[in-house]
């Protein structure tokens, strides 16, 4: 006698899936935490239920985001409408850009918490995995620190950072099924899957909704216990729009030489990020962080086999896209399209972040305000303007990685940004190994600067004239090579 074959075990799960971004938002509560998934230019913005929020109006809302962004479909309509009560980021006020967020907290509307880019994002994975807090060695002996405990663990200094839960997540995906599981595009994953993770109430804003079983399990990346509502987009948005909006945010500034009226003509911007490139070794992994080191990814050789990592969780990318480009979906720190290689590969912020802390990035190319002569590194905020966001920087040098420096060598003033010690905010305490500017190249060690090789054109007193701290010339001093 056979038995009748059993029917087969179908999971009964709930439809997730609300029928507008009005629905998904109609319980947020005054004073509630909104974690914004979001790298902030041009890409990664739930915005429909953003602009729902908006129109809905709680008030006293705390935020928590890299950034608030710009442009009518970023959390800066919050700010517009008088909804926002603090916030938590990144970076907070634009030094071009004005916008309602910058406005609230320079009129004291708005509260403001500037945390490093990765260490926000520890924070919120930490909340999300149910722990109360982190020691990271990011921001060590910067304002970053200030009144919380540091503990020496393994001879290596640490700051407890307490971990970060909201009421309601709203995060951007590409698709979702019904259950909620969630498929991200390129470098949108940035916050996005992190900060699915941390609220009571989490809010997925999609391009496409399928049925069960119409996504690949293995392409997975947020899985549905984290999502408790699913809407699809309300205000999609063309790529032209999106190649628009990164022209326009994420472009180059300082391309050109400066015109000072103190100091010798160093080289353009073009050939210090080839000087740069060139002091790459063979196969790196390599950041380039935001402003002038973004220039550096179209001066690598193929022969360098370096891979180029970005804080938004790509690894593996190639030159700047230019006019020419049409995937919105890869961009790098500076909102920025670039291209694709083969054998590149996405991942989220906070495993971005990972790669750098660990020290298998292996070297970062930073930007920089000032650098002392025993290596501090200031490059976040300039106190005289009140207009500074810390980014990823603080948590790049925190890394095991060898920091590179790429800025020009005077102020637009004519004031030295090689400085005995740095008078302004620090990123991080001795760990620039390198400065390449227009001028010269200049090495940091245990006894200062050292003077390794010149601009063309530019002699070893043009650079002294212009150097505020000492600077000794090594033996070999010689013209730069490009």
């Amino acid at each position: 006698m056979h038995a009748t074959p059993a029917a087969p075990y179908v999971h009964d799960q709930v439809d997730k899936v609300v029928a507008s971004a009005a629905e998904a938002v109609a319980d947020v509560p005054d004073g509630a935490t909104l974690l914004l998934g979001g790298f902030g230019v041009i890409q990664g913005w739930a915005a429909s239920c953003i602009l729902a929020l908006a129109a809905r109006a709680p008030r006293a809302l705390t935020v928590v985001a890299n950034t608030p962004g710009v442009g009518p479909l970023s959390p800066q309509v919050l700010a517009e409408r008088g909804l926002v009560r603090k916030l938590v980021a990144s970076f907070a006020v634009y030094p071009t850009q004005p916008a309602p967020m910058g406005d609230g907290i320079k009129a004291g509307r708005i509260a403001l918490e500037l945390v490093p880019q990765g260490t926000l994002v520890e924070r919120v994975r930490a909340g999300g995995a149910g722990l109360a807090a982190v020691y990271t060695p990011t921001g060590v002996g910067t304002d970053a620190a200030r009144g919380k405990e540091v503990r020496e663990i393994d001879g290596r200094r640490f700051v407890l950072e307490r971990a970060i839960r909201g009421d309601v997540a709203i995060v951007r995906a590409h698709r979702a099924d019904r259950h909620g599981n969630l498929t991200y595009r390129g470098g949108s994953r940035n916050f996005n899957p992190t900060f699915a993770t941390a609220a009571r109430t989490t809010i997925a804003e999609v391009d496409e909704i399928v049925e069960p079983g119409g996504l690949d399990p293995e392409t997975i990346v947020t899985p549905g216990i984290f999502v408790d509502r699913v809407v699809r987009t309300e205000h999609p948005l063309a790529p032209a729009t999106l190649l628009a909006l990164s022209r326009r945010f994420g472009k180059q500034w300082d391309l050109e030489a400066r015109e000072r009226a103190v100091g010798p003509r160093g080289i353009p911007p073009d050939l210090m990020a080839r000087k740069v490139a060139r002091l790459l070794r063979r196969g790196e992994y390599v950041n380039l962080g935001t402003g002038l080191p973004t220039l550096v990814s179209d001066h690598l050789e193929a022969e360098q086999a370096i891979t180029l990592h970005s804080e938004n969780g790509m690894l593996g990318f190639g030159p700047l896209a230019g006019e020419a480009a049409t995937d919105i979906h890869r961009y790098n720190a500076s909102g920025q399209l670039v291209t694709g290689l083969p054998g590149e590969s996405f991942t989220d912020s906070a495993e971005a972040f990972a790669m750098a802390r660990s020290g298998r990035v292996t070297t970062i190319v930073l930007g920089g305000f000032q650098v002392s002569a025993r290596g501090d590194l200031a490059n976040w905020r300039v106190p005289s303007t009140g207009v500074g966001g810390i980014g990823g920087a603080m948590d790049l040098a925190a890394g095991a990685g060898r920091v590179v420096v790429m800025m020009f060598h005077l102020t637009r003033d004519g004031r030295a940004k090689l400085v005995p010690a740095c008078t302004y905010p620090l990123t991080a305490e001795r760990c620039v190994t390198t400065v390449v500017t227009d001028l010269c190249v200049v090495d940091v060690d245990a006894d200062g600067f050292v003077l390794r090789e010149l601009a063309p054109g530019v002699g070893v007193d043009d650079v002294r004239a212009v150097t505020e701290a000492p600077l000794r010339v090594a033996s070999d001093v010689r013209e730069m090579e490009l």
